[in-house]
């Protein structure tokens, strides 16, 4: 809210666990908060905010937001569908199994250590953050692995390990000329310690973010070309950010793709923005431009 330029009068609505609206700390029913607003700036993540619930409900009312619509916020949050249709369009990403969340975690991963190549990288099928996901490099990793994930999803998904250099790349909607424009892909180099940008290094720091990424214009084009790709072919709305890995031998991979990125001061799109002389205040005001004029 403190990077929102002066125009703007910000009312903080806050939503609980419970799905109960609060302005001031006083719960509203959603459509009295709507009468004090003219467009909502989602800031939500995860389950309900991000997951497509929240924006049916904004659609319901004809309230203008920001980010994605309906539809295309669930399918991105749900990675194996989002995936399916990366696939159908030719975009690669690592091959994947899913499995639902069962009483005897040890039987699933007796058949997939049997079947599935390690080492996997295992996640809840639908968060965010890197919350829930481990890469299993043994059949007790597997079964830790698999247990985590369902503490967060009632499914799994199983995803081929691929080794390479990480990198994520943000596209925002009508911005300077461009349908759609694609900031600079920013490299990712995760600690020693991480056998991958997770949580801990995305909000405890550790990590170094590099941008623009030391990537060769070739890798820089297509990573480029890939996450307008995602973006479009999900139908997304606004602004996105792809994750891709890019193997020496294989090529480029799109991991997911995150509807609503971040924007605190340890987000990565923020730095995207800066590295192409993009102030988030100026940032913030395209995106509620674009959710007021019903883009």
């Amino acid at each position: 809210m403190k990077s929102l330029p002066e125009k703007y009068s910000p009312i903080d609505i806050f939503i609980d666990k419970e799905g109960i609206w609060h302005i001031h700390g006083i719960p509203h029913k959603p459509h009295e908060a709507f009468k004090k607003v003219d467009a909502i700036f989602n800031a939500l993540h995860g389950e309900y905010g991000e997951d497509g619930k929240v924006q049916k409900i904004l659609d319901t009312f004809a309230i203008p937001y920001t980010g994605s619509k309906t539809l295309p916020s669930a399918i991105g949050m749900n990675k194996a569908l989002a995936k399916n249709i990366f696939k159908s369009h030719g975009i690669k990403t690592p091959f994947y199994k899913v499995e639902s969340k069962s009483d005897d975690v040890g039987e699933i991963a007796v058949k997939l250590f049997n079947t599935f190549p390690m080492p996997a990288v295992v996640k809840p099928i639908a968060s965010g953050s890197s919350v829930g996901v481990s890469i299993a490099y043994t059949f007790q990793g597997l079964q830790d692995a698999l247990s985590k994930a369902f503490e967060y999803s009632d499914k799994a998904l199983i995803e081929e390990y691929i080794k390479g250099r990480e990198a994520t790349c943000g596209v925002v909607d009508k911005f300077r000329g461009n349908d759609f424009y694609s900031l600079l892909p920013i490299e990712i180099i995760k600690p020693e310690e991480s056998d991958f940008f997770d949580y801990e290094a995305k909000y405890c720091g550790g990590s170094q973010e590099i941008c623009p990424g030391n990537f060769s214009r070739d890798e820089k084009e297509a990573i480029q070309e890939l996450a307008v790709a995602a973006h479009k072919v999900l139908g997304l709305r606004h602004y996105s950010r792809s994750d891709f890995i890019i193997s020496p031998g294989r090529g480029i991979y799109i991991l997911e793709v995150n509807t609503l990125p971040g924007l605190t001061a340890e987000s990565l799109l923020p730095k995207s923005l800066q590295a192409v002389g993009c102030s988030l205040p100026d940032f913030l005001d395209h995106l509620i431009t674009l959710a007021l004029a019903g883009n």
